[in-house]
């Protein structure tokens, strides 16, 4: 069934190649004049604190996700599939926080949950609760594989652990990740992210002696894979392949359903760990995973966003006992201790907000009924790029939502193209802008005008409201 749903990866890259090299649509110009009069009338509030802000913070915000043309707009308020700004304007809310919260933002009855363990034992004790063993159990229950879980931070810390700990456990330093896959921010894995064969131009601060065991291979190119496996089997081995299993970018590039798959047979074949990190993908496209959705059990799972249902400090690592036992080893073991830490990692509030959101995510069929959301969405945002006649692309995975109007999602930079990609990148990305401005003016947040995640909340009722925003948005197009 899963293989059935499964998008072709070719179809979506031809289109997405095709946007890239047509000349670029554009709004038109009355439209961003009337887009930019509404910043200036309806959010005065909005721009004087992010004015404040450039004072203190850089760039005005602290987080990557939220939109700063023509400013940052200040948030007051979530509840469900909204947002409302301090202007008081409300916002259909396809961000949710970039992809955590499952059965909707602030949902009531977790926060409560939350404010119980609150009153009694504040944010944070440094010591054991028993919030922490009952999500790992849980976690177990839905992915079997996860047998030892270990809680941290975030998913950077989490993808760091990881790497360690397939180093400590295979006696080998070099990684394998796949073009323009994102891992977090950690300086070994901030090699060749966002767009393929960008290397280390997001490397900036460090030195390249910290990623020279970080390899990158094309995705669902599997004989890149065996080549770069033999290649490092003759110097020293590989620790591990780490992967979005739905494809780089939370799937933007979708692999073949049969990847994974092939990329654990390498993996046993050449003695490297398969790291699935699922982050993105983790109780969003459903409670086990992506490993549960392709039927590839991977050697160590990463987690973040979804695991504490929005509540802060959402990072982990999980699998096989054997593996998983080096954080504290057992007395008696005859291989040295992988160090992790963090004051703030398995805090109650995280762990008992992701107890009860994976609880209620299970009991409220929320995964499945996002899936059908993001299926609407993105149907009838297709009708709408047909309807005038757009080049535009959209595509989903299940609740994940990819939307391009400029053709950068698919972009690969060679030797011969880097300057020209570059040059054009400038224009699209100022393209990309203004159709983020204009989604916000008709009260539509996403992940900066390129992504989507639908929730629980997201009715039928909301969606088809959205969908006549979203055509009098596309009708400004030239």
């Amino acid at each position: 069934m899963n293989m059935q749903i499964w998008k072709n990866p070719e179809e979506i890259a031809d289109k997405l190649n095709r946007l890239w090299e047509m000349p670029a649509r554009r709004l038109k110009p009355a439209a961003i004049e009337g887009y930019m009069r509404y910043f200036e009338e309806h959010c005065q509030k909005s721009k004087i604190l992010a004015s404040e802000a450039c004072k203190y913070i850089p760039g005005a915000v602290q987080h990557n996700l939220s939109l700063n043309y023509p400013f940052p707009v200040c948030m007051a308020k979530a509840e469900g599939a909204y947002m409302w700004d301090v202007d008081g304007n409300r916002y259909t809310d396809f961000l949710q926080a970039g992809g955590p919260t499952m059965i909707g933002s602030n949902d009531p009855y977790v926060r409560e949950k939350v404010i119980e363990v609150m009153n009694n034992c504040g944010a944070v004790t440094g010591l054991f609760s028993e919030y922490e063993l009952k999500l790992a159990k849980l976690i177990n229950r839905h992915m079997p594989h996860v047998e030892m879980f270990r809680m941290l931070a975030s998913g950077t810390e989490a993808n760091m652990a990881a790497i360690r700990l397939a180093r400590a456990f295979t006696g080998c330093t070099k990684i394998i990740k796949i073009c323009a896959a994102y891992h977090g921010w950690s300086d070994q894995l901030e090699y060749d992210i966002t767009i393929a064969g960008s290397h280390s131009e997001n490397a900036s601060g460090i030195p390249k002696e910290v990623y020279m065991h970080t390899q990158a291979v094309p995705v669902n190119d599997l004989d890149a894979m065996r080549e770069q496996l033999e290649k490092n089997r003759k110097d020293g081995g590989t620790a591990c392949v780490i992967v979005e299993p739905f494809g780089p970018e939370s799937g933007a590039r979708p692999v073949y359903f049969d990847y994974n798959r092939k990329l654990r047979e390498l993996c046993n074949e050449f003695g490297a760990l398969l790291i699935f990190d699922e982050v993105v993908t983790g109780f969003r496209v459903g409670l086990g995973g992506a490993a549960a959705f392709f039927g590839v059990t991977p050697d160590i799972t990463v987690f973040g966003k979804a695991l504490t249902g929005g509540y802060p400090a959402s990072g982990g690592v999980g699998g096989r006992r054997e593996i998983m036992q080096y954080f504290s080893p057992p007395e008696g073991a005859r291989y040295p201790r992988v160090h992790v830490g963090g004051t703030l990692s398995a805090n109650p509030l995280s762990c008992v907000g992701g107890y009860y959101t994976l609880l209620e995510t299970e009991k409220r069929q929320a995964c499945e009924k996002a899936a059908a959301a993001g299926d609407k969405l993105c149907k009838g945002i297709q009708k709408i790029f047909d309807r005038y006649e757009l080049p535009f692309v959209v595509y989903n995975q299940l609740s994940i939502i990819h939307i391009d109007v400029v053709g950068r999602l698919n972009l690969t930079i060679t030797d011969e193209n880097r300057e020209e990609v570059k040059k054009k990148l400038l224009e699209r990305n100022r393209l990309l802008n203004e159709f983020g401005m204009a989604l916000f003016v008709e009260g539509i947040v996403t992940l900066v005008g390129r992504r989507m995640y639908t929730s629980l909340a997201d009715t039928d009722d909301i969606i088809d409201d959205v969908f006549i925003r979203l055509d009098r948005l596309f009708k400004n197009y030239c």
